[in-house]
């Protein structure tokens, strides 16, 4: 008598068996169904939990082929408890690169308006920053824009972006970067008066930035208004401290520095 194999599916439609991940803390992937896309904060008997870049929490089953990584199909497995923990992204939310060394710099810049904004570009964005060879500089303001490109001769190998606080229409910031056309530069801004607004209250641990009265000193009367000692630059240093990844940053200021650095990265 001939043996028959149990399965009888056609070989051509048996789906081949997806590699299995452990959800270690900081992946990032996107659940096959919804298309939700997370980095992984919890795994528990039989569920992840992500958390998108906006905050949101989604629990997940973790079912076979359930998940997608790098656009390639995964099954998510619990980690084992004495796995190595090593980060799997960077701050910015993009994968790591272990023992990858910094590249030449180009000859490409990102210029941005003060010394904190360029605190904190190098705090969540450094890593991806250096792995592109692209360098950050701080002006003091943007008054003098116009002829700050000028000087620095953007060309197609040599592209510059420039952030900009304060972007909004109608802005004196909106009439400077309406001054400057040329293809190689692009000027992209948050809309808050200064970056610390750029921060996300919650990461700080206050229930939102307050409203400082015109004609003051928006550092100082945020300070005042918290009940901070009025040294801005502890201050700073106080909020910086509070700021682990991306996921502290409000989505405003994300998607501007990501794409600066496409544009001064772009090839061609």
């Amino acid at each position: 008598m001939r043996s028959y194999s149990p399965d009888l599916t056609p070989p051509w439609k048996r789906s081949t068996p997806a590699p299995e991940v452990p959800a270690e803390c900081d992946l990032v992937v996107e659940e096959a169904g919804t298309g939700f896309c997370g980095a992984v904060i919890r795994c528990e008997a039989g569920t992840v939990t992500l958390e998108d870049r906006f905050g949101k929490h989604r629990v997940f089953p973790l079912e076979p082929r359930g998940f997608l990584l790098e656009g390639r199909v995964v099954t998510l497995v619990r980690p084992s408890s004495g796995a190595p923990v090593r980060p799997t992204r960077t701050a910015s939310g993009s994968l790591a690169v272990p023992g990858a060394r910094a590249r030449v710099a180009r000859a490409g810049r990102i210029y941005v308006e003060g010394r904190h904004d360029a605190e904190l570009v190098e705090r969540v964005w450094g890593d991806d920053l250096r792995i592109e060879g692209v360098v950050v500089e701080y002006l003091a303001g943007i008054d003098d824009l116009p002829a700050i490109v000028a000087d620095f001769a953007p060309g197609a190998d040599a592209r510059l972006g420039v952030l900009v606080d304060h972007l909004v229409p109608g802005s004196k910031e909106s009439r400077i970067a309406a001054s400057v056309t040329d293809p190689h530069v692009l000027v992209a801004g948050h809309p808050y008066i200064d970056v610390w607004e750029a921060v996300k209250p919650s990461s700080v641990g206050i229930a939102g930035w307050p409203s400082v009265p015109h004609g003051q000193d928006w550092k100082t009367g945020v300070c005042r208004a918290l009940g901070w000692p009025e040294n801005t630059g502890a201050a700073w240093q106080h909020i910086l401290s509070k700021v682990g990844s991306y996921k502290d940053l409000e989505p405003a200021l994300l998607g501007r520095v990501e794409e600066l650095i496409d544009f001064v990265t772009a090839t061609g």
